[in-house]
């Protein structure tokens, strides 16, 4: 890959903008199809409800699947039509072909929970099972689980520490978390679409910023994922932008975390795409005790219009006071002295009750600001996902200095 990058780059960059023009095009020419397969749904925050088409992630992904398979024999073309290829680079062809495989996995499993309506505890397992193709790939070209110590820690653990088994947990685990830390962000229209746009774009600026680096091919690599994923999920975003035309569904958040991991793990920058993740790293550690339901967990966290004022609002989960458990109500003192969660109690006709915001960014920022409209809520978590991406870049190219020699 190294010999010829540009002309790939470049072919994949003309078949990208082909994506999101069919892109564009086949989210409303496929409409009809899934109002009438009843895969619908209604806008929670609208007043008028009226359905909208669901899991559109499904034609994204498809489109996104459809130019990378196109894709797959130019990063090899020198070994048809030049003399330089020595040997075919079957590494570099197991790897893509492997990642394509991890990612339309993660789209089929993704459309199954759309339609199927799994339960949280599937949507744990079946990430594990799409990242396995992208594991065995990790292990038969590269087998590499060594990893560098940050400098507090040398002291401890010495400059190189072999982490063997527990490095493919991690990358197992990880693949779990992008998947599902795009999928607790959710709930207000483009969210979805435009958290992993910020994201995509972030990553592509680093490839990029790193072409002239020692790991050029890995970038590269990277690119060729990232590119498309970005104008297809570009795509979408025009049509799932307030006021929302179609959902993307379960099926876009897996297609999309997937296709961060793959490229975060076999791109070898696994600590860097993360950084990316900070707001969502936060969403979830606020999250933490509704998805372990140490704290009661509604169905939907979303926040909750208000007709009159057309202004949407902290939604709530209200449970019993008594049904809490000890830890539950210490985290609900502890959550209530720090300001970050409105806690409430009271007596109804089924005796005491407790009922606090549901505890997502979403809620944080709107416990903030106040009620908000919904575009701007969008917006102004967009641009949160951007400062995200503005400090990760700090991290990397500043602090890095204090964690490793650089």
């Amino acid at each position: 890959m190294a010999a010829w990058p540009a002309v790939p780059l470049l072919i994949n960059l003309g078949g990208s903008l082909l994506g999101f023009v069919a892109t564009l095009t086949l989210i409303p020419a496929f409409k009809d199809h899934f109002l009438a397969a009843r895969l619908f749904g209604e806008d929670l925050n609208k007043a008028s409800r009226h359905p909208v088409p669901e899991a559109q992630g499904v034609i994204s992904g498809a489109v996104f699947l459809i130019t990378l398979f196109c894709f797959i024999p130019v990063p090899f073309l020198r070994c048809f039509v030049e003399e330089q290829c020595a040997a075919f680079p079957y590494d570099e062809f197991v790897e893509l072909i492997g990642s394509l495989l991890a990612i339309c996995c993660m789209i089929f499993l993704g459309f199954a929970d759309d339609v199927l309506n799994l339960r949280w505890r599937h949507k744990l397992l079946l990430p594990t099972m799409a990242s396995l193709p992208l594991l065995m790939v990790y292990f038969t070209n590269f087998g590499n689980t060594t990893i560098v110590v940050p400098k507090p820690f040398r002291v401890l653990l010495g400059m190189h520490l072999d982490l063997g088994i527990l490095y493919y947990v991690y990358m197992g685990m990880l693949a779990v978390f992008c998947t599902n830390a795009i999928n607790i962000l959710a709930g207000i229209n483009g969210i979805e679409a435009g958290q992993s746009l910020v994201i995509a774009a972030s990553i592509i600026v680093f490839n990029t910023v790193e072409l002239n680096g020692d790991y050029r091919d890995d970038h590269i690599f990277s690119l060729y994922f990232m590119i498309p994923f970005f104008f297809t999920t570009l795509g979408l975003f025009y049509h799932n932008w307030y006021p929302s035309r179609v959902f993307v569904g379960d099926t876009f958040c897996y297609f999309a975390g997937m296709t961060f991991a793959v490229v975060g793990i076999l791109g070898h920058f696994s600590k860097t795409m993360l950084l990316f993740f900070i707001p969502q790293v936060l969403n979830f550690l606020y999250s933490l005790p509704q998805l372990f339901h140490i704290i009661p967990c509604p169905r939907h966290r979303l926040p909750r219009l208000n007709p009159s004022t057309g202004k949407l609002e902290m939604s709530y989960s209200k449970f019993k006071t008594k049904s809490l458990s000890a830890l539950g109500t210490n985290i609900l003192k502890a959550v209530k002295i720090l300001h970050i969660v409105d806690v409430r109690s009271g007596t109804d006709e089924d005796g005491e009750y407790t009922e606090c915001n549901n505890m997502t960014l979403i809620n944080f920022v709107i416990k903030l600001i106040g009620p908000t409209h919904e575009r701007n809520l969008t917006l102004l978590l967009l641009l949160i996902q951007v400062l995200g991406s503005t400090i990760a870049f700090s991290i990397r190219y500043q602090l890095v200095r204090l964690f490793y020699d650089v």
